[in-house]
């Protein structure tokens, strides 16, 4: 897995040194045949999945917490929902959210391989347009959609996360662009939400300098 670790797509870098990279990413236990094939599918066709190290964040911050509802904002072939599914457990609900149908198609034939279908509700569309139609309260939404929209995710993510919910997103360090001049749109969205985030007093929120950066916000 060292070598499929070294040349992976989701090896963003610019925040560790590549040496402490290599390191974490060698002590990660081998994944199952299903999750394998995906990290080298995400690797081969250049498809953004999160994945293992902050994989394995994700499901710990779900087991952790007792999550049983996650939305998943951006789901891509499915490689975070299946953590998330496996984390809830029996009775447990994910939602998987993706604009491409040709990607919902495939994380449907993956998450029939893990054995985890029966737990996800999957949904073709805009994430944030299908957020806004919920009505429940989740214990987890996990933001990884466009990062010109991470604004307005907060917006609507707050009032459909529950009281000690999580609200977790990915590529908040945006492999160290933050701290460059003339930063670019999405680079800009990124540092306004940080500070959303950090501001909010109905949040308690940690950025873990992680692959690309997650950040991990308890709702109050």
């Amino acid at each position: 897995m060292a070598d499929q670790n070294a040349n992976a797509s989701w090896r963003m870098g610019g925040i560790t040194f590549p040496e402490v990279e290599d390191y974490l990413y060698a002590m990660l236990p081998p994944r199952d045949e299903v999750l394998a094939e995906m990290e080298a599918d995400a690797a081969k066709n250049d498809v953004p999945i999160v994945g293992p190290a902050v994989a394995r964040v994700l499901y710990q911050l779900a087991t952790i917490s007792g999550a049983k509802k996650v939305f998943e904002m951006g789901s891509a072939i499915g490689y975070s929902t299946i953590w998330w599914a496996r984390a809830v457990g029996d009775g447990g609900r994910v939602v998987y959210t993706d604009g491409d149908r040709k990607n919902a198609e495939k994380a449907r034939r993956y998450f029939e391989l893990a054995g985890v279908s029966q737990r996800i509700t999957v949904r073709v569309g805009d994430a944030l347009e299908l957020l806004s139609e919920e009505k429940e309260p989740y214990d987890i939404i996990f933001n990884d959609v466009d990062k010109t929209d991470y604004p307005r995710v907060l917006r609507l993510a707050l009032p459909r996360l529950k009281s000690g919910g999580l609200f977790i997103t990915d590529n908040v360090l945006w492999s160290g662009k933050l701290t460059q001049p003339n930063p670019d749109a999405e680079t800009k969205a990124i540092l306004d939400f940080n500070k959303l985030i950090c501001e909010a007093k109905e949040l308690f929120t940690t950025i873990l300098p992680i692959r690309d950066g997650v950040s991990v916000c308890v709702k109050k």
